[in-house]
């Protein structure tokens, strides 16, 4: 279930991305910190398109792990342990943030970014974290 879960979670965001990545615009501008009501950076679509496509890979990998959904290869359930403990440590380091515009210690917190990042998008990161640490484990 937890492989479920998972592997929908980030076959969603992937395909958020991939709308972003083509033109979309709706929610583009809650997804992207600001400050004084200015962008931090504005995301190419080629740039937004390959988040899309590792976010993909990550939801192959949780389906491919464990046997659950496909038969497990030897080799590649070494590879996919490790794939899904690095793919939580990076969940993890987005959740905590670099202390500044992201992650729960952020300093600048008056954006809607802010705001949407304190409430959902950061402690979505953890709980993904928490789960791909307990699948590869």
């Amino acid at each position: 279930m937890l492989s479920l879960a998972l592997c929908l979670a980030f076959a969603l965001i992937s395909a958020m991305h991939f709308y972003w990545a083509f033109g979309g615009r709706a929610g583009l501008s809650a997804a992207i910190p600001e400050v004084d009501g200015r962008k931090l950076f504005q995301p190419s679509a080629a740039g937004t398109a390959i988040i899309a496509v590792m976010l993909a890979a990550a939801a192959a990998a949780i389906a491919l792990h464990g046997g659950r959904f496909f038969p497990e290869i030897g080799w590649l359930a070494r590879v996919l342990k490790w794939g899904l403990l690095a793919l939580g440590a990076g969940m993890l380091l987005r959740g905590i943030g670099e202390f500044r515009y992201v992650g729960l210690f952020k300093r600048v917190k008056g954006s809607r970014f802010a705001r949407n990042d304190t409430r959902f998008y950061s402690p979505l990161c953890l709980m993904l974290a928490a789960g791909l640490f307990y699948l590869a484990w």
